[in-house]
């Protein structure tokens, strides 16, 4: 494997981890990468990590598009990487996918409805590359701890955990911010992921809905609880997007969302 450092989070720094939901082309990849390389360029307090799925592989209904799929994401992902510089993130949905994910991508996530799965998160584990794992919407912070002896009995190079909300009845997520501390007790930064927790599953005609206006309100108050990184997807025309574009954030409004993001964390490190 070639590119073979793995420690990427700084205590120093603000985790910021953003792009595309979905993986979809060119047009769409790389104007969000020039984006967040501009933005690393001008925001030393930042570390950030390009993020795309090559697949959704859980889409609510069968017709709905899953993406480019795992070679041509990754072309993708490499040529984001390259082209760039940009650390880069996928999912992985099967053990197998680990290996070639790992070839290309500093970080391997594994998705909230697969975070318990023993066999995914240990040959994520065996690549040396940062595993970001999800908190299942079933699982409460305290549950996660679990999950982090599995990938710390693998010897994982470096673990991230993210919050990305809990089932609060039918088609509907709430985010309780005690899990910033519960899980941060672990011993590895805990991110918020705050375009999937203003999801509305299922609740948009057999594909999800979202509220993309309290993405803001739920990113300052996880930093201001002790959140260490925070997950935004975002998209050039999110209305266009061919997944999760209801809570996706337009690329334009991006900065000026980290901008206040950034003051709040710096108020909470200040000395």
């Amino acid at each position: 494997m070639t590119d073979t450092s793995t420690a990427l989070y700084d205590p120093r720094k603000l985790l910021l981890i953003a792009g595309p939901c979905s993986l979809e082309c060119e047009a769409t990849t790389l104007p969000v990468a020039e984006k967040l390389a501009d933005m690393a360029s001008r925001y030393p307090e930042l570390t950030i990590v390009f993020k795309g799925s090559f697949d959704k592989a859980n889409r609510t209904s069968i017709t709905s598009p899953r993406g480019p799929g795992l070679k041509e994401g990754l072309r993708l992902l490499s040529l984001v990487k390259e082209r760039f510089g940009l650390p880069v993130l996928t999912d992985i949905h099967e053990a197998a996918q680990a290996a070639p994910v790992g070839e290309v991508c500093a970080v391997l996530q594994i998705p909230a409805f697969l975070c318990r799965q023993t066999d995914i998160l240990v040959a994520a584990a065996k690549t040396g590359r940062v595993v970001n794992v999800k908190k299942g919407q079933f699982l409460s912070p305290a549950e996660m701890r679990f999950v982090v002896d599995k990938l710390e009995e693998c010897d994982a190079a470096e673990i991230w955990l993210t919050e990305r909300g809990s089932s609060f009845g039918y088609q509907n997520l709430v985010v309780d911010m005690r899990s910033f501390a519960v899980m941060g007790a672990y011993g590895h930064p805990v991110v918020m992921d705050a375009t999937h927790s203003v999801q509305l599953p299922g609740a948009a005609g057999g594909k999800t809905g979202g509220n993309r206006e309290f993405v803001p309100l739920l990113a300052r108050a996880a930093v201001a609880a002790g959140a260490q990184g925070l997950f935004f997807e975002t998209h050039p025309d999110p209305d266009k997007a061919i997944s999760d574009g209801p809570n996706q954030i337009p690329l334009g409004k991006l900065e000026d969302l980290v901008k206040e993001c950034l003051a709040v964390w710096k108020a909470v490190h200040a000395k």
